[in-house]
């Protein structure tokens, strides 16, 4: 049963990442679109906050496993 359960708390955890990562991907390249002279500091803000959503991923997934 807490197989069970840690499963679905890692897939919830990949699945509401995933939806995090798409939408920076998409509002960055919105605004993108809109000022193409500021390429460069949209695009690292869009690696620094995926990779904080990314790390948030993977502490969610770790803490679904070991409880």
């Amino acid at each position: 049963m807490t197989g069970t359960l840690a499963a679905i708390g890692a897939g919830l955890a990949v699945i509401g990442a995933g939806i995090g990562i798409g939408n920076i991907g998409s509002s960055a390249m919105e605004a993108i679109a809109r000022q193409p002279e500021a390429v460069g500091d949209i695009r690292a803000n869009m690696i620094l906050t995926a990779a904080l959503i990314e790390g948030a991923a993977v502490i969610a997934i770790i803490l679904s496993f070991v409880l």
